[in-house]
C-alpha cells in the first residue's frame, strides 16, 4: 500500500461523459462563453478605472469582483477547454492541489466581496448623509484587504485537510477540474474531518454571509419604501436589483452544492451546478451591473464618445 501512494503522481479528469463532437460543440460554447466573461469583466474594469464618476466604493467593490471572476474562470475552463480537445485528460498531483486552492480562495473571497457590496448599499440608502463619512476609502480598503485574506486562508485549511491525506487510487476524478469533494472521494483514508470542516465552513461563509446580506435588504428595502420621489425609488431599485441577481445567483447554486446531502445530487448534476459558478456566473455578472445600471451605461456611453455634449 505505501509504494502504491507513492506512485500517484496525476489525475485523470472524467469531465462530461459524451461523445466527441459534442465534445467539441461544448468547447465552441464554453469558449466563447470565457471569452465573454474575460471581456465582460475587463470592460467592467476599464470603466472603472477610467471614468472619474465611478470611483465611489460601490464601483471599487464592483473592481474586485470583476477581478475574482475573471480569476475564477481562468483557474478552470482552460484546463476544461484542453481536455475536451485532448484524448487524454490527465492533470499532475501538485497543479491539481493548486486548482482545488484557487477555485476555493476566489469562491470565498467573492461570497465576502458580495456582503461588502450590500454593507455597501445598506449604508448608502439608510445612511445617505453618513455615506461618506462611514464609507471612507480606508474603510473600503480594509474590508477588501480581509476579504482576500480570509477567502485564501481558509481555502488554505482545505487544502491542508486534504493533502494529510493518502491517494492510493483509483486516479479517476468525476469532474471537469479539481474540485474539492470529488478530489477527497479519491482519498483511501476517512475523510469524516475533511466533510465536517468543508461543512462548518460553508455555514460561516455562505449561509451566515447570506443571512447578513438578506437582513441588509430588509432595512434597505423599508428605506426604499419611505422614499417619497418615484425617481429616488427607481434609482434605489437599479443599484440593489443588479446585486441582488448576482448574489442570488452565487448563492443558490454555493449553497446546494455544499450544503445539501450528496445523495440529493448526483455527481453529473454537481458538475453542472459547479458550471454556474465556474463559468456562467463570471459571464452574468457583467451583463447583470451594465443592463440593470445606468451609471455603468452613462459610463459606457461616454467611452465610446456617444455622450458627448453637443
Amino acid at each position: 500500500m505505501e509504494n502504491n501512494q507513492t506512485l500517484i503522481t496525476e489525475f485523470i479528469l472524467l469531465g462530461f461523459p459524451i461523445g466527441p463532437e459534442m465534445q467539441l460543440f461544448l468547447c465552441v460554447i464554453f469558449s466563447l462563453l470565457y471569452i465573454l466573461t474575460l471581456l465582460g469583466n475587463a470592460v467592467i474594469l476599464g470603466l472603472i478605472c477610467l471614468d472619474s464618476r465611478l470611483h465611489t466604493p460601490m464601483y471599487f467593490f464592483l473592481s474586485h469582483l470583476a477581478i475574482v471572476d475573471i480569476s475564477y474562470a481562468s483557474n478552470n475552463v482552460p484546463k476544461m477547454l484542453a481536455n475536451f480537445l485532448s484524448q487524454t485528460s490527465t492533470i499532475s498531483f501538485v497543479p491539481c492541489i493548486t486548482q482545488t486552492f484557487l477555485y476555493m480562495a476566489f469562491a470565498h473571497t467573492e461570497c465576502l466581496i458580495l456582503v461588502v457590496m450590500s454593507y455597501d448599499r445598506y449604508v448608502a440608502i439608510c445612511h445617505p448623509l453618513r455615506y461618506t463619512v462611514i464609507m471612507s476609502w480606508r474603510l473600503c480598503t480594509t474590508l477588501t484587504i480581509i476579504s482576500w485574506i480570509f477567502g485564501s486562508h481558509l481555502a488554505l485549511v482545505h487544502v491542508l485537510l486534504l493533502l494529510r491525506l493518502p491517494f492510493c487510487g483509483p486516479q479517476e476524478v468525476n469532474h471537469f477540474f479539481c474540485e474539492l469533494l470529488s478530489v477527497l472521494k479519491l482519498a483511501c483514508a476517512d475523510t469524516r474531518l475533511n466533510q465536517l470542516v468543508i461543512f462548518v465552513a460553508s455555514v460561516f461563509i455562505l449561509v451566515g454571509p447570506l443571512l447578513l446580506v438578506l437582513v441588509s435588504y430588509m432595512y434597505i428595502l423599508r428605506a426604499i419604501l419611505r422614499i417619497q420621489s418615484g425617481e429616488g425609488r427607481k434609482k434605489a431599485f437599479s443599484t440593489c436589483s443588479s446585486h441582488l441577481c448576482v448574489v442570488g445567483l452565487f448563492f443558490g447554486s454555493a449553497i446546494v452544492m455544499y450544503m445539501t446531502p450528496n445523495t440529493s445530487h448526483p455527481e453529473e448534476q454537481q458538475k453542472i451546478l459547479s458550471l454556474f459558478y465556474s463559468l456562467f456566473n463570471p459571464t452574468l455578472n457583467p451583463l447583470i451591473y451594465s443592463l440593470r445600471n445606468s451609471e455603468v451605461k452613462g459610463a459606457l456611453r461616454r467611452a465610446l464618445g456617444k455622450d458627448r455634449p453637443r
